[in-house]
């Protein structure tokens, strides 16, 4: 199911966006205990840009990757070429998973011309987030920069991105946070992504590169653009890039637990429109195939209804209660489902025709799904920033 800026997770205002998603993409990575407090508003910085540029440059990095397709019989051979940022002196770089997942092999190029081979450490296709590990020079010390707390991030406040756009090494642009807790449109609601909107250009070839505040620091990761549109680009939160790299470092993705199912919650517009025998849950509209959900026997919608723009698609269970939970709220669902685990049994009580009944299994780790990756992602006019060419043969 493709939907708008969000029509599952609707929360009551846009600072209640950021701790819903964070909780249900996360749910089983160890996230669920991060506190939410409101940040204090930094101080302004007085760094110049030219400053800001001569500082944080040298950390920023040129990733070119090749791909294989063995299933094809032409143009088999594709590139990638993307940005990336040295977070750690010991050679980690920070970048995107479209730039770096899959790829056969991963050249970076640092910003005095060395060019290293990368190994990847981690990815999350669905953040759009990798960590890649070079070799750390001899004699040496490589640049890194700081990540800041995008919490503290303002709409209209000044930022920079610096990356290597088209082929241009070391290209710095400047603009304003546009929106804050942005949703992609067209995004299914099992990738759910808040991310930073800004007017700042970022054009194939910023992928990965840092978005950065007027105090030198990586507020976010450039990973996308609205290509129909004029200066709107897309940044991952830093503090969602810090949720999710000790995963990525440790394990080498975010574990997740399966649930298997994809829906949203009866509103009583709903109710009063059909009439009908609806109950306080969650409306199953789509069962995942091969998942835990379709092997226990739930059920999805099948006549879809739009009501004030927003899709249904009606004829699903209800889910009234997740592990003993109501899902009368959005803040029953959002707690129910933070507190999932791999391994742990999940009981649901379902509303079917008119009756109730249990349905129990175990969840499994999530795995790789088809529209996971981002350019398979069905996001109508929505492109990465990384410059791609297939091969000639």
């Amino acid at each position: 199911m493709s939907i708008g800026t969000s029509t599952f997770w609707r929360p009551t205002s846009r600072r209640g966006l950021w701790p819903v998603l964070l909780s249900i993409l996360l749910a089983g990575a160890g996230a669920a205990g991060i506190a939410r407090a409101e940040s204090p508003r930094a101080a302004p910085c007085a760094e110049t840009l030219p400053d800001i540029f001569d500082r944080v440059s040298p950390a920023v990095v040129s990733i070119s990757a090749t791909s294989i397709n063995p299933y094809r019989l032409s143009e088999r051979v594709s590139h990638i070429a993307g940005s990336g940022v040295l977070i750690d002196a010991s050679g980690l770089i920070l970048t995107n998973a479209h730039v770096a997942f899959g790829r056969q092999s991963i050249t970076v190029t640092l910003d005095n011309g060395t060019r290293l081979l990368a190994t990847l450490v981690g990815a999350d296709p669905i953040f759009d987030l990798a960590v890649l590990r070079i070799p750390k020079p001899s004699g040496t010390a490589l640049p890194t920069v700081a990540l800041g707390d995008s919490d503290r991030t303002r709409v209209g406040e000044e930022v920079v991105a610096i990356g290597n756009p088209l082929g241009l090494d070391q290209t710095l642009t400047r603009g304003i946070v546009s929106g804050m807790n942005r949703v992609l449109p067209e995004t299914p609601f099992s990738l759910l992504e808040p991310l930073i909107q800004t007017d700042a250009p970022i054009n194939p070839g910023n992928s990965g590169g840092p978005l950065l505040n007027r105090c030198g620091e990586v507020i976010g990761i450039n990973t996308a653009v609205i290509a129909d549109a004029q200066n709107i680009g897309f940044a991952v939160p830093s503090n969602l890039v810090k949720t999710t790299l000790a995963a990525l470092l440790s394990q080498g993705r975010v574990v997740r637990p399966w649930v298997g199912f994809h829906g949203q919650l009866v509103g009583s517009e709903l109710k009063d429109l059909l009439k009908a025998p609806l109950v306080d849950g969650l409306l199953v509209e789509v069962i995942e195939p091969g998942s835990p959900a379709e092997t226990a026997g739930l059920q999805g919608g099948r006549l879809e209804l739009e009501l004030e723009g927003r899709a249904y698609l009606l004829g699903g269970d209800i889910i009234t209660t997740l592990n003993g939970r109501a899902l009368d709220s959005l803040e029953a669902l959002t707690e129910a489902m933070r507190a999932l685990r791999v391994g742990a049994d999940l009981t649901l009580r379902v509303f079917r025709a008119g009756s109730y009944r249990e349905v129990r299994y175990t969840l499994p780790e999530r795995p790789l799904l088809p529209g996971d990756v981002p350019g398979d992602r069905p996001l109508a006019g929505v492109v990465s920033g990384g410059s791609r060419r297939a091969a000639q043969r």
